[in-house]
């Protein structure tokens, strides 16, 4: 490999920790109803699995064991229809309520609850009055299936001001890895600085466990910010809000973005395709993995129950980014391979990268 060669390979090399950032996506298209899991029952607060093969949402139709549960459904590829609902059965779903699961690597579920156990962080354990449209208030609780259909005793995330949950309502757990660690975000009405819901995020402590919420004051308004979603990379985050610019029922769908996992969010925007922001309520948004899909729930008036609902939009690669090879590895590791098997080093000096041969 000449000169010329190397620094053409270095020059691609220092972009190549940006490939993600280069990506973006079309507009968004029309939701569907997703008819395999709506019933006459409310249904609501959906989400995907990290592999799209799973879809994971609360409902209060019949066969469950209390006032809402949590259901899921499969499909063999992300282009496959939805099967049957299966309840996920005890310890997860209780008498109370139990929603806004979010499924995570490790066969682990994050949930809310609010039935009233050894450590919830409700004072007397009673939960609080629900909010305004919503189910009776929870903590945010962890179990993992072991085996199949098997899930062991939830554990609660800690009460406030060592963990996140509070006597107020926490609501939609969203856990996101970084380069600087992993933050669970979600929303609450129970911190000393909340104002109405909010959003909150914690980051996972090095024994495991996760620290109070800290108010993301970018996203937080005076009006009711809840259940949020942040994208699979970080970058991406979006939520329901009644603030300024909301239609007259309840609930609008606002993204926000950011440049690195590191820097603040955007000022949140409204989604505007009509189709998803009507004038029924929307709520608990969830992003697929890949950014492409959006899930959410949707009640027309107060006496709709509530359904289900998709929206699809392309991936699009910026003019420029790389892109990896199958059976190549990620443009990282081909790079790497290219300039090693050269007899090249490469070193990371502050400024850029520099290439020694020897």
């Amino acid at each position: 490999m000449n000169r010329a060669h190397i620094i053409a390979v270095i020059a691609l090399l220092a972009g190549a920790a940006d490939t993600a950032n280069a990506q973006s996506f079309g507009p968004w298209g029309s939701p569907q109803p997703v008819a395999a899991i709506n019933t006459a029952a409310a249904e609501g607060c959906p989400i995907e699995s990290p592999d799209g093969l799973a879809l994971y949402f609360a409902s209060s139709r019949a066969g469950g064991l209390g006032k809402q549960d949590i259901w899921r459904t499969f499909r063999a590829t992300v282009s496959s229809v939805w099967g049957a609902a299966e309840n996920l059965g005890a310890p997860v779903n209780t008498p109370e309520f139990d929603y806004c699961p979010t499924p995570i690597a490790g066969n682990a579920l994050l949930f809310v609850s609010s039935q009233p156990t050894a450590d919830d962080c409700y004072p007397g354990d009673t939960p609080p009055p629900p909010p305004t449209g919503g189910p009776s208030a929870g903590d945010i609780f962890l179990s993992t299936e072991t085996s199949p259909h098997v899930w062991s005793a939830p554990k609660n995330l800690g009460c406030y001001p060592n963990g996140p949950n509070t006597a107020g309502a926490e609501f939609s757990p969203s856990l996101v890895t970084t380069a600087e660690g992993k933050f669970l975000f979600f929303s609450s009405a129970g911190y000393p600085d909340s104002q109405g819901q909010d959003i909150y995020v914690s980051q996972q402590l090095n024994d495991g466990t996760f620290g109070p919420g800290v108010r993301v004051a970018e996203l937080s308004t005076a009006a009711d910010d809840r259940m949020p979603n942040v994208r699979a990379d970080g970058l991406e985050i979006v939520f329901s809000s009644n603030r300024a610019g909301a239609t007259a029922f309840d609930q609008d769908i606002y993204v926000a973005t950011r440049p690195n996992t590191h820097s603040p969010w955007s000022a949140p925007q409204r989604i505007g395709n009509p189709a998803i922001n009507t004038t029924a309520s929307e709520t608990r948004a969830s992003l697929s993995a890949d950014g492409t899909r959006l899930y959410f729930g949707r009640k027309l008036d107060g006496n709709d129950p509530g359904d289900v609902f998709v929206v699809t939009r392309a991936l699009i690669a910026a003019p420029g980014s790389t892109q990896s090879a199958p059976g190549l590895g990620t443009p990282m590791q081909v790079l790497l391979a290219a300039l090693l098997a050269c007899g090249a080093w490469l070193a990371r000096r502050t400024g850029g990268v520099r290439a020694t041969r020897r």
